[in-house]
C-alpha cells in the first residue's frame, strides 16, 4: 500500500511534469475514458442478459 509521503511525492512528481495548467485537461481525459469504460462494461453485460431473455423464450 501506498504511504501518505509516497502519495505525496507522486503528486508533486505530477505536477512538476505536466504542469498546473494541464492538470485539470489531464482528469478530464481520464474521467471520459473511465465513463466510457464503464458503459461499455454494463453494455456487454446488459446484452448478454438480453440474449438469454430471448433464448429462454424460444425455449418454451
Amino acid at each position: 500500500m501506498l504511504g501518505t509521503w509516497e502519495i505525496i511525492l507522486i503528486a508533486l512528481a505530477v505536477l512538476l511534469i505536466f504542469g498546473g495548467k494541464k492538470i485539470p485537461e489531464l482528469m478530464k481525459g481520464i474521467g471520459k475514458g473511465m465513463r466510457s469504460f464503464r458503459e461499455g462494461v454494463e453494455g456487454k453485460e446488459d446484452k448478454e442478459n438480453n440474449d438469454e431473455k430471448e433464448e429462454a423464450g424460444n425455449e418454451r
